[in-house]
């Protein structure tokens, strides 16, 4: 059986880092979340990757780029552009991964919404600041619902 010169491990992880700009840190990270394979160990237990996984890594990184899950990269990894379900399951991910997208962006609109109108309340003329008497105004008010018990905001990433 023919072996693909893709599929030879050539590259120690700092070579693999750079040829697909992620950090040695991040693709020992990736490997523990199985998003992809341990690389071959040489004799002196050196990793060695193939071009194939530098491709991978490089899917990884693009994928991430555009702040996508590491389960929704899983998923895109797993599937097989030739078949018509995959391609379905990809635009579905997409999809959810858009409407991820979107909930933020409604955030951070209100985000926006909310910081302009704290930099609006102060205009550096009084004898002290309002922006600062605002904020500690607001750390004096009950927790929301959510956050109550150390509990973190949700986030999709």
């Amino acid at each position: 059986m023919a072996v693909n010169a893709a599929q030879i491990p050539r590259w120690r992880i700092g070579d693999a880092a750079k040829r697909s700009a992620i950090a040695a840190a991040n693709i020992r990270y990736y490997e523990k979340e199985r998003l992809l394979s341990p690389g071959v160990r040489e004799d002196n237990q050196y990793r060695l990757y193939s071009d194939e996984d530098v491709h991978r890594l490089r899917f990884i990184r693009l994928c991430r780029a555009m702040n996508m899950s590491l389960d929704e990269v899983r998923t895109l990894l797993a599937l097989d552009g030739a078949r018509k379900a995959d391609c379905l399951a990809a635009r579905d991910t997409l999809d959810a991964h858009l409407g991820h997208v979107r909930e933020r962006l409604a955030e951070l609109q209100a985000l926006e919404r909310e910081l302009v109108h704290l930099r609006n309340q102060c205009d550096g003329c009084d004898s002290y600041c309002h922006i600062i008497e605002a904020l500690h105004a607001q750390a004096d008010e009950p927790l929301p619902e959510g956050l109550q018990g150390g509990a973190a905001a949700k986030r999709h990433v």
